[in-house]
C-alpha cells in the first residue's frame, strides 16, 4: 500500500488524460498536408508507402463507435522529422469506407474528417 500511495504521489504527471472520441469534425483543409495526401492515396487505393498502410485498426481503445472486425484500417500520415512511422493515423471505416477519422497522437484522441471525398 504505501509503495502504491508513494507512486500515486511522486508520478501522477506521468499518467496520461482519458482518451476520447471528440465531438468536432474536422476538414481536408484543417488536415496537415501529410493528411491531405494520405487520404488522396486511401480515395485512389494506394500504392501506400508503409507496409502497415491498410492494416486492421482493431478499436482496442474503444473510442471509435463498435464495428465488428475487420471494419475499421489504418493509414500513416507521415511526420515530417520523424525516424519513424509517427504518431499520426488515418483510420478509416467500411469497405470500401465510408467514413475516415484522423488522429494526430496515436489514437488517444479521434476526430471525424467531414468531407473525405
Amino acid at each position: 500500500m504505501l509503495c502504491a500511495a508513494l507512486l500515486t504521489a511522486l508520478l501522477p504527471e506521468r499518467i496520461a488524460p482519458p482518451a476520447t472520441l471528440s465531438g468536432e469534425v474536422v476538414t481536408r483543409a484543417q488536415l496537415p498536408a501529410e493528411g491531405v495526401q494520405t487520404l488522396d492515396l486511401i480515395l485512389r487505393g494506394g500504392p501506400f508507402p508503409y507496409r502497415k498502410d491498410g492494416s486492421t485498426f482493431h478499436n482496442r481503445e474503444g473510442l471509435l463507435p463498435d464495428r465488428p472486425r475487420g471494419h475499421y484500417r489504418e493509414y500513416t500520415v507521415p511526420t515530417p522529422g520523424s525516424p519513424d512511422r509517427g504518431a499520426r493515423r488515418i483510420v478509416t471505416g467500411g469497405d470500401p469506407p465510408e467514413v475516415f477519422y484522423y488522429t494526430a497522437d496515436h489514437y488517444r484522441s479521434f476526430r471525424r474528417i467531414g468531407d473525405a471525398r
